[in-house]
C-alpha cells in the first residue's frame, strides 16, 4: 500500500509525498499536512498519539484489526488532530455500505438471514477484514441494533440452528486475492447478494489520497469515508 500511495501521488499535481517512513523511524512531521498510514493497529495508535502530542499533522488511517482499546486511543488522539479512520478507502465499497444498510432496513430479520463473505491474499493477518466489519455494522444499523449483539463468527462443528437476526461472517485467505466482499440476504425462497470486487490496490490508494486532501484542513475529530464522499449529512 505504501508503494501504491506513492505511485498515485506521483501522478497528481495537487499533492506530493513530502517524506516516507517505516515503523520505528522518527521523521520530521512538520513538513507534512497529512500522514497516510497503512501499517498495524499498534503502529497506528503510536503514530496518532505522537501527532496529537504535537498538534498535527492530520491522519488518514487504513490499518485494520483494531481492538476496542486501540480504537479508544485513536479517538482520544482525535481530540487534538483530525483523523480519517476507515476499513476501506474504495468508492465502490462505501457505496455498497449504504446499500447494505438500506437493504437491511427493508428486509426484516424475522425472514431474512444476513451473511458477510470476504476473501483476501494469504498475507492478510486479521479476520474478518475491516471492510467486512464495516458491512456488518451497516446491516446492524439498518436493523436498529449493534453488531456486537448479533455477530456470529465463522462456524465449525455442530453449531445448531441459526439464530434469528444474527449476522454471520466467513473469511478466505489465499494467494494474491486483492479483496472480495459480498453480503448475502437469504429468505426461505429467495437470495439477494450485494458484492464488490477489488482488482488493483491502487483504488484504495486513490481513495486514501482523496481522504488526505479532504481532511488536511478539517478540525480535530474522527471521520470516515462516508464523510469524505459527502454521503453523511
Amino acid at each position: 500500500m505504501g508503494r501504491a500511495v506513492s505511485q498515485v501521488l506521483e501522478e497528481r499535481a495537487d499533492a506530493f509525498a513530502a517524506l516516507r517512513f517505516e515503523r520505528g523511524e522518527t521523521p520530521d512531521f512538520s513538513v507534512c499536512d497529512v500522514i497516510i498510514d497503512f501499517t498495524t493497529p499498534e503502529a497506528s495508535v503510536e503514530l496518532a498519539e505522537r501527532c496529537a502530542a504535537r498538534g498535527g499533522p492530520a491522519l488518514v488511517i487504513g490499518s485494520t484489526g483494531f481492538t476496542p482499546e486501540q480504537c479508544a486511543a485513536v479517538e482520544a488522539a482525535s481530540a487534538k488532530v483530525a483523523v480519517v479512520l476507515s476499513g476501506n478507502y474504495s468508492l465502490g465499497v462505501n457505496i455498497l455500505v449504504g446499500l447494505v444498510e438500506q437493504a437491511a432496513r427493508k428486509l426484516k430479520a424475522e425472514a431474512w438471514d444476513v451473511e458477510v463473505f470476504e476473501a483476501h491474499h494469504r498475507r492478510k493477518v486479521d479476520a474478518p477484514s475491516g471492510t467486512a466489519l464495516m458491512l456488518g455494522d451497516a446491516a446492524a444499523r439498518g436493523r436498529g441494533t449493534e453488531l456486537d449483539a448479533v455477530r456470529t463468527p465463522a462456524r465449525e462443528g455442530i453449531t445448531g440452528a441459526r439464530e434469528t437476526g444474527s449476522i454471520g461472517f466467513s473469511a478466505l485467505r489465499a494467494g494474491g486475492i486483492v479483496g472480495e466482499h459480498a453480503v448475502v440476504f437469504a429468505s426461505e425462497d429467495e437470495v439477494l447478494t450485494l458484492s464488490h470486487s477489488a482488482r488493483d490496490r491502487s483504488l484504495f490508494a486513490r481513495g486514501a489520497v482523496e481522504a488526505a486532501l479532504w481532511v488536511a484542513r478539517k478540525p480535530p475529530g474522527v471521520y470516515d469515508m462516508q464523510d469524505v464522499l459527502g454521503f453523511r449529512a
